[in-house]
Protein backbone atom coordinates (compact mmCIF):
# COMPACT_ATOMS: atom_id res chain seq x y z
CA UNK A 1 0.00 0.00 0.00
CA UNK A 2 0.95 3.68 -0.73
CA UNK A 3 1.61 5.33 2.59
CA UNK A 4 3.46 9.15 3.79
CA UNK A 5 6.33 8.07 5.76
CA UNK A 6 8.54 10.52 8.23
CA UNK A 7 12.08 9.10 8.10
CA UNK A 8 13.32 11.73 10.11
CA UNK A 9 12.67 15.22 12.30
CA UNK A 10 12.61 17.96 9.70
CA UNK A 11 11.26 20.37 6.80
CA UNK A 12 7.75 18.57 5.33
CA UNK A 13 10.71 17.83 2.30
CA UNK A 14 11.35 14.95 4.38
CA UNK A 15 8.00 13.49 4.29
CA UNK A 16 8.11 10.26 1.78
CA UNK A 17 5.17 8.91 -0.12
CA UNK A 18 6.31 5.01 -0.55
CA UNK A 19 5.08 1.85 -0.71
CA UNK A 20 4.69 -0.19 2.53
CA UNK A 21 3.00 -3.77 3.70
CA UNK A 22 -0.31 -3.53 4.25
CA UNK A 23 -1.33 -4.42 7.56
CA UNK A 24 -3.94 -7.14 8.46
CA UNK A 25 -5.58 -6.57 11.74
CA UNK A 26 -5.51 -8.25 15.22
CA UNK A 27 -8.27 -10.18 16.85
CA UNK A 28 -10.07 -6.76 18.53
CA UNK A 29 -8.76 -4.47 15.25
CA UNK A 30 -10.73 -3.21 12.43
CA UNK A 31 -8.98 -2.66 9.24
CA UNK A 32 -9.68 0.47 7.28
CA UNK A 33 -9.56 1.79 4.23
CA UNK A 34 -8.49 5.73 3.96
CA UNK A 35 -10.16 7.98 2.28
CA UNK A 36 -9.20 11.10 3.59
CA UNK A 37 -6.88 12.53 6.52
CA UNK A 38 -6.56 16.04 7.87
CA UNK A 39 -3.44 17.68 7.95
CA UNK A 40 -3.20 19.34 11.72
CA UNK A 41 -0.89 21.82 13.34
CA UNK A 42 -0.05 18.82 15.71
CA UNK A 43 1.46 16.73 12.74
CA UNK A 44 3.42 19.42 11.99
CA UNK A 45 5.15 19.77 15.39
CA UNK A 46 5.55 16.14 15.44
CA UNK A 47 7.10 16.20 11.96
CA UNK A 48 9.02 19.04 12.94
CA UNK A 49 10.44 17.85 16.70
CA UNK A 50 10.31 21.42 17.60
CA UNK A 51 8.59 22.03 21.02
CA UNK A 52 9.22 23.99 23.80
CA UNK A 53 12.33 23.53 25.70
CA UNK A 54 10.55 22.18 28.61
CA UNK A 55 8.32 19.61 26.22
CA UNK A 56 11.40 18.52 24.34
CA UNK A 57 12.32 15.61 26.44
CA UNK A 58 9.06 14.33 27.36
CA UNK A 59 8.20 14.63 23.49
CA UNK A 60 11.10 12.74 22.16
CA UNK A 61 11.12 9.87 24.76
CA UNK A 62 7.18 9.24 23.91
CA UNK A 63 7.57 9.90 19.97
CA UNK A 64 11.48 8.85 19.70
CA UNK A 65 14.80 10.30 19.98
CA UNK A 66 16.36 10.14 16.64
CA UNK A 67 13.47 9.60 14.32
CA UNK A 68 10.05 9.39 14.86
CA UNK A 69 8.87 5.39 16.33
CA UNK A 70 5.65 5.79 14.50
CA UNK A 71 6.89 6.79 10.75
CA UNK A 72 3.72 7.10 9.35
CA UNK A 73 1.97 9.90 10.69
CA UNK A 74 -1.63 11.23 10.64
CA UNK A 75 -4.31 11.49 13.62
CA UNK A 76 -7.46 11.49 12.42
CA UNK A 77 -9.07 10.00 9.36
CA UNK A 78 -12.42 9.04 7.68
CA UNK A 79 -12.96 5.52 5.34
CA UNK A 80 -14.46 2.27 5.19
CA UNK A 81 -14.00 -0.66 7.41
CA UNK A 82 -12.57 -3.45 4.79
CA UNK A 83 -11.64 -6.49 7.14
CA UNK A 84 -12.12 -7.18 10.80
CA UNK A 85 -10.51 -9.27 13.38
CA UNK A 86 -12.34 -12.43 14.77
CA UNK A 87 -13.48 -10.56 17.87
CA UNK A 88 -14.41 -7.77 16.78
CA UNK A 89 -18.01 -7.12 17.83
CA UNK A 90 -18.65 -3.18 17.08
CA UNK A 91 -18.05 -3.01 13.37
CA UNK A 92 -18.70 -5.07 10.37
CA UNK A 93 -17.04 -4.58 6.39
CA UNK A 94 -18.72 -2.09 4.67
CA UNK A 95 -18.87 0.49 7.45
CA UNK A 96 -18.02 4.10 6.83
CA UNK A 97 -16.19 5.44 10.02
CA UNK A 98 -14.00 8.02 10.89
CA UNK A 99 -11.35 7.92 13.38
CA UNK A 100 -8.80 9.76 15.93
CA UNK A 101 -5.64 7.37 15.90
CA UNK A 102 -3.73 8.94 18.49
CA UNK A 103 -0.53 7.07 19.66
CA UNK A 104 -0.78 4.51 16.85
CA UNK A 105 -1.23 7.74 14.22
CA UNK A 106 -1.01 6.29 10.93
CA UNK A 107 -3.81 8.06 8.92
CA UNK A 108 -1.46 8.83 6.38
CA UNK A 109 -1.70 5.74 4.28
CA UNK A 110 -4.47 4.08 2.68
CA UNK A 111 -4.86 1.30 5.23
CA UNK A 112 -4.54 1.28 8.94
CA UNK A 113 -5.12 -1.02 11.98
CA UNK A 114 -7.10 0.24 14.90
CA UNK A 115 -8.35 -1.19 17.96
CA UNK A 116 -11.94 -1.69 18.10
CA UNK A 117 -12.60 -0.48 21.60
CA UNK A 118 -11.04 2.74 22.54
CA UNK A 119 -12.50 4.69 25.09
CA UNK A 120 -10.40 6.89 25.88
CA UNK A 121 -7.69 9.16 24.21
CA UNK A 122 -4.26 9.65 24.57
CA UNK A 123 -4.24 5.95 25.81
CA UNK A 124 -6.66 4.93 22.82
CA UNK A 125 -7.89 5.39 19.70
CA UNK A 126 -11.18 5.89 19.02
CA UNK A 127 -12.91 4.49 16.09
CA UNK A 128 -16.81 5.18 15.55
CA UNK A 129 -19.25 5.21 12.55
CA UNK A 130 -19.02 9.02 10.76
CA UNK A 131 -21.85 11.21 9.99
CA UNK A 132 -24.10 9.93 7.51
CA UNK A 133 -24.44 13.63 5.92
CA UNK A 134 -20.61 14.62 5.58
CA UNK A 135 -18.16 13.51 3.09
CA UNK A 136 -15.27 11.66 3.78
CA UNK A 137 -12.70 15.15 3.76
CA UNK A 138 -15.23 16.76 5.79
CA UNK A 139 -16.28 13.87 8.76
CA UNK A 140 -11.94 13.83 8.96
CA UNK A 141 -11.45 16.93 10.37
CA UNK A 142 -13.50 16.07 13.15
CA UNK A 143 -12.68 13.50 15.56
CA UNK A 144 -9.38 15.44 16.69
CA UNK A 145 -9.72 19.35 16.32
CA UNK A 146 -13.82 18.98 17.03
CA UNK A 147 -12.90 16.74 20.33
CA UNK A 148 -10.83 19.28 21.18
CA UNK A 149 -12.81 21.99 21.09
CA UNK A 150 -15.84 20.07 22.63
CA UNK A 151 -13.12 18.80 25.66
CA UNK A 152 -11.93 22.92 26.46
CA UNK A 153 -15.44 24.12 26.21
CA UNK A 154 -16.81 21.72 28.63
CA UNK A 155 -13.73 22.85 30.75
CA UNK A 156 -15.71 26.56 30.72
CA UNK A 157 -19.01 24.85 31.93
CA UNK A 158 -20.45 27.67 29.81
CA UNK A 159 -24.57 28.13 30.41
CA UNK A 160 -27.32 29.82 28.43
CA UNK A 161 -26.39 33.43 27.98
CA UNK A 162 -23.20 33.57 29.07
CA UNK A 163 -20.41 35.83 27.16
CA UNK A 164 -17.54 33.48 25.30
CA UNK A 165 -14.71 34.76 23.75
CA UNK A 166 -13.26 31.96 21.19
CA UNK A 167 -9.21 33.21 19.97
CA UNK A 168 -8.42 31.53 16.88
CA UNK A 169 -12.19 31.81 15.87
CA UNK A 170 -10.97 30.45 12.29
CA UNK A 171 -8.79 27.78 12.74
CA UNK A 172 -9.38 24.07 12.77
CA UNK A 173 -9.85 23.81 16.37
CA UNK A 174 -11.69 27.31 16.59
CA UNK A 175 -14.33 26.95 13.82
CA UNK A 176 -15.73 23.78 15.96
CA UNK A 177 -15.17 25.88 19.00
CA UNK A 178 -17.79 28.80 18.10
CA UNK A 179 -20.38 26.55 16.64
CA UNK A 180 -19.92 24.23 19.82
CA UNK A 181 -20.33 27.66 22.47
CA UNK A 182 -23.48 28.58 20.21
CA UNK A 183 -24.89 25.31 20.38
CA UNK A 184 -24.69 25.35 24.19
CA UNK A 185 -26.38 29.17 24.11
CA UNK A 186 -23.81 31.53 24.30
CA UNK A 187 -22.88 34.86 23.06
CA UNK A 188 -19.70 34.13 20.99
CA UNK A 189 -16.96 36.83 19.72
CA UNK A 190 -14.95 35.00 17.74
CA UNK A 191 -11.13 36.56 17.01
CA UNK A 192 -9.94 36.12 13.82
CA UNK A 193 -8.03 38.02 10.60
CA UNK A 194 -9.70 40.43 8.82
CA UNK A 195 -10.02 37.58 5.99
CA UNK A 196 -11.55 35.85 8.12
CA UNK A 197 -14.49 37.73 10.13
CA UNK A 198 -17.50 36.91 7.96
CA UNK A 199 -16.47 33.11 7.97
CA UNK A 200 -16.79 33.18 12.15
CA UNK A 201 -19.91 35.19 11.79
CA UNK A 202 -21.55 32.74 9.76
CA UNK A 203 -20.46 30.22 12.25
CA UNK A 204 -22.84 31.64 14.78
CA UNK A 205 -20.68 33.86 16.36
CA UNK A 206 -22.42 37.30 17.69
CA UNK A 207 -19.32 39.19 16.86
CA UNK A 208 -16.09 39.31 15.21
CA UNK A 209 -12.68 40.98 16.60
CA UNK A 210 -10.23 41.44 13.81
CA UNK A 211 -6.83 41.00 16.09
CA UNK A 212 -4.61 42.85 13.62
CA UNK A 213 -6.82 46.30 14.16
CA UNK A 214 -8.28 45.71 17.81
CA UNK A 215 -6.93 44.71 21.40
CA UNK A 216 -10.01 42.50 23.32
CA UNK A 217 -8.27 42.98 25.79
CA UNK A 218 -8.35 46.65 26.03
CA UNK A 219 -12.00 46.97 24.40
CA UNK A 220 -13.96 47.24 27.91
CA UNK A 221 -16.09 44.10 27.62
CA UNK A 222 -15.45 40.89 29.96
CA UNK A 223 -16.47 37.76 29.02
CA UNK A 224 -17.36 34.64 31.24
CA UNK A 225 -15.00 31.81 29.65
CA UNK A 226 -11.86 32.58 26.92
CA UNK A 227 -10.99 29.97 25.00
CA UNK A 228 -7.71 30.28 23.03
CA UNK A 229 -7.80 27.94 20.10
CA UNK A 230 -4.58 29.09 18.58
CA UNK A 231 -1.91 27.73 21.76
CA UNK A 232 -0.50 30.96 23.11
CA UNK A 233 -0.71 29.93 27.12
CA UNK A 234 2.16 30.92 28.01
CA UNK A 235 2.61 34.93 26.27
CA UNK A 236 -0.89 35.30 27.24
CA UNK A 237 -2.71 33.79 30.09
CA UNK A 238 -1.85 36.60 32.24
CA UNK A 239 -2.84 39.36 29.59
CA UNK A 240 -6.16 37.53 28.90
CA UNK A 241 -7.44 38.03 32.71
CA UNK A 242 -7.80 41.51 31.85
CA UNK A 243 -11.06 40.66 29.80
CA UNK A 244 -12.31 38.25 32.07
CA UNK A 245 -15.75 38.93 33.90
CA UNK A 246 -15.72 38.38 37.55
CA UNK A 247 -15.31 34.04 38.47
CA UNK A 248 -14.17 34.00 34.40
CA UNK A 249 -12.24 31.49 33.60
CA UNK A 250 -9.44 30.88 31.02
CA UNK A 251 -8.66 27.82 28.66
CA UNK A 252 -5.85 27.32 26.14
CA UNK A 253 -5.88 24.33 23.57
CA UNK A 254 -2.29 23.70 24.65
CA UNK A 255 -3.31 22.26 27.82
CA UNK A 256 -3.64 18.43 28.30
CA UNK A 257 -6.87 17.22 27.04
CA UNK A 258 -8.50 13.46 27.78
CA UNK A 259 -11.16 12.98 24.85
CA UNK A 260 -13.77 10.03 25.07
CA UNK A 261 -15.39 8.00 22.75
CA UNK A 262 -18.66 9.58 23.59
CA UNK A 263 -17.34 12.67 22.64
CA UNK A 264 -16.92 11.81 19.05
CA UNK A 265 -20.23 9.95 19.06
CA UNK A 266 -22.05 13.16 20.73
CA UNK A 267 -20.02 15.29 17.83
CA UNK A 268 -21.73 12.92 15.43
CA UNK A 269 -25.27 13.48 16.32
CA UNK A 270 -24.59 17.12 16.28
CA UNK A 271 -23.20 16.92 12.41
CA UNK A 272 -26.27 14.65 11.71
CA UNK A 273 -28.92 16.96 13.93
CA UNK A 274 -27.07 20.05 11.00
CA UNK A 275 -25.76 21.87 14.50
CA UNK A 276 -22.14 21.83 13.70
CA UNK A 277 -20.19 21.21 10.01
CA UNK A 278 -16.39 20.88 9.20
CA UNK A 279 -15.03 24.02 7.50
CA UNK A 280 -12.35 22.58 4.73
CA UNK A 281 -9.99 25.57 3.32
CA UNK A 282 -7.68 22.89 1.02
CA UNK A 283 -7.97 19.43 -0.35
CA UNK A 284 -4.35 18.04 -1.61
CA UNK A 285 -3.52 14.39 -2.92
CA UNK A 286 -1.03 12.00 -1.46
CA UNK A 287 1.74 13.27 -3.49
CA UNK A 288 1.47 16.97 -2.18
CA UNK A 289 1.67 16.18 1.55
CA UNK A 290 4.74 18.46 1.99
CA UNK A 291 2.84 21.49 0.46
CA UNK A 292 -0.01 20.44 2.29
CA UNK A 293 2.26 20.83 5.59
CA UNK A 294 4.00 23.72 4.37
CA UNK A 295 0.32 25.62 4.12
CA UNK A 296 -0.91 24.74 7.22
CA UNK A 297 2.49 25.51 8.91
CA UNK A 298 1.94 29.53 7.60
CA UNK A 299 -0.57 29.40 10.25
CA UNK A 300 -3.17 30.82 7.75
CA UNK A 301 -5.49 28.27 7.09
CA UNK A 302 -9.23 28.41 7.05
CA UNK A 303 -10.77 25.61 9.32
CA UNK A 304 -8.91 22.48 7.68
CA UNK A 305 -6.99 21.05 5.37
CA UNK A 306 -7.30 17.45 4.11
CA UNK A 307 -5.14 14.84 1.94
CA UNK A 308 -7.79 12.77 -0.20
CA UNK A 309 -6.16 8.64 -0.68
CA UNK A 310 -9.37 7.92 -2.66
Amino acid sequence: MKAIVCPKYGSPDVLQLKEVPKPAPKDTEVLIKVHAAAVTVSDCIVRSGRVNLLLWLPMRIFMGFRRPRKPILGLELAGEIEAIGKDVKLFKPGDQVFAFTGKNFGAYAEYVCLPEDGLCMPADSLVALKPSNMSYEEAAAVPSRGTLALYFLRKGDIRNGQKVLIYGASGGVGTFAVQLARHFGAEVTGVCSTANLELVKSLGAAKGIDYTKEDFTNSGEAYDFIFDAVGKRYSSKLQYKKALAPNGITSSVDDTPKIRLEDLILLKELVEAGQIKSVIDRRYPMEQIAEAHRYVEKGHKKGNVVITLE
